[in-house]
């Protein structure tokens, strides 16, 4: 058993996957059309990291509700985590494209961390590798 998706409340398609893709490094795995359970058109767009793992449905809102969600659909929590091989290029590289970070790098015992926004506004951990003993 396995997490296949998850689904991230966006503004717009396009920019998200902008985000994802062309900052973050993920893979587009599919943007077809689609309807809402009421026959409007929509997109399914999902975006997976390059190493494998649960993708991300990115979801343009749909109605006041979901549009209220967008960046605070953990409750402002870090609510996503991505790990990478190599920590402080990744960091680099995210910083040189205009992530926005709002904590400096720390180092704990699960690995080098600083939390950064997506582009909707959520919270998530740059994680470096699990250090070994």
């Amino acid at each position: 058993m396995s997490i296949e998706l998850v689904t991230l409340v966006v503004r717009d398609y396009d920019e998200a996957i902008d985000f994802f893709v062309d900052v973050l490094g993920f893979s587009l795995v599919e943007d077809s059309p689609s309807v809402t359970d009421d026959g409007a058109p929509k997109r399914w767009v999902v975006v997976r990291p390059p190493d494998g793992g649960a993708g991300l449905l990115l979801a343009q809102a749909d109605g006041e509700q979901q549009l209220n969600a967008i960046g605070n659909q953990t409750g402002g929590r870090v609510g996503f985590f991505l790990r990478v091989s190599d920590f402080f290029v990744a960091y680099e590289r995210m910083k040189s494209a205009g992530v926005e970070f709002v904590t400096s790098p720390r180092e704990e015992p699960y690995g080098n961390v600083v939390v950064f926004r997506d582009v909707a506004g959520n919270r998530w951990d740059l994680l470096g590798p699990v250090p070994q003993p």
